[in-house]
């Protein structure tokens, strides 16, 4: 068995375990490597970024690492040369460790579909989560219709919902099937001063939002709901909606006296029980 070195050996750098495990770090062929990334101690990590051939591969099973420290994704962030990699930057701006600041700057530089992961992702910080959903719908004005009609299918719901009050006719059924779709967005699109017909159309005859309640109350006051719709709806309305609606400047003339007559019938029918 070796000897340990003698006291005046043991400050020698190759005497001292952790320098021998990072220059081993910096001269390991890859095949060391991989096992090597997955140390605990920072200053090997940083050895084994230091090493020739540490390729893009290696640092995404690194970046993989759940349990990666912050300090170690600051330091990827920090190497140019790593983040001329779209997959890092993919990465790095996903991993739940990584510094607000370094996954805010990466956002900018993603593609379309890594930002639309980012808001999928379950865990992703709820700022970074919109900050990606904010940029999604920037870029939505410059995308081809094949692109759009993706993020309708699948999109997060704020995205959706800017699809939705767009109201590209090719689009406006597939986003309404969309699953991330939210009642909020819908009704948020229904209150624009500017909305296409079809999108009005096009909600009043979902099978699923024609029959929420709050929607129905959106699509009433919609100056663009068709009387026959707006009439079919009556019925289902409380009196106490029906008496807000009928309050001067809320819908159209023409329409109060529909409003008015539902009420009196309600009324008598309470006083006939």
């Amino acid at each position: 068995m070796p000897e340990n070195p003698p006291e005046w050996q043991k400050d020698r750098p190759e005497n001292r375990p952790q320098e021998r495990s990072q220059e081993n770090a910096r001269i390991a062929p890859p095949e060391e490597l991989a096992s090597l990334i997955h140390s605990s101690s920072p200053e090997v990590l940083r050895a084994v970024m230091d090493n020739p051939v540490f390729d893009e591969e290696l640092l995404c099973l690194m970046l993989q690492r759940r349990d990666l420290p912050s300090e170690m994704l600051e330091e990827v962030g920090r190497r140019r040369q790593f983040l001329k990699s779209q997959r890092v930057k993919r990465l790095l701006a996903l991993h739940p460790h990584t510094p607000r600041l370094i996954s805010l700057r990466l956002l900018r530089d993603l593609y379309l579909m890594d930002l639309v992961q980012v808001t999928l992702t379950p865990g992703v910080p709820a700022e970074l989560r919109r900050n990606a959903e904010e940029q999604v719908i920037a870029r939505l004005p410059q995308l081809p219709l094949g692109q759009k009609i993706t993020l309708a299918r699948r999109g997060p719901g704020r995205v959706a919902g800017a699809l939705l009050a767009d109201g590209h006719a090719n689009i406006l059924e597939v986003v309404l099937n969309n699953a991330n779709l939210t009642e909020a967005q819908v009704l948020k699109a229904l209150a624009r001063d500017k909305l296409s017909p079809n999108v009005v159309r096009a909600v009043s005859q979902h099978p699923k939002w024609s029959h929420t309640y709050n929607v129905r109350l959106a699509l009433v006051r919609h100056p663009a709901t068709s009387l026959s719709t707006v009439l079919s709806y009556l019925p289902e309305l409380t009196v106490s909606d029906l008496r807000e609606l009928v309050a001067p400047g809320i819908v159209p003339e023409s329409l109060r006296k529909y409003l008015q007559a539902e009420i009196h019938r309600r009324v008598q029918n309470r006083g006939r029980v």
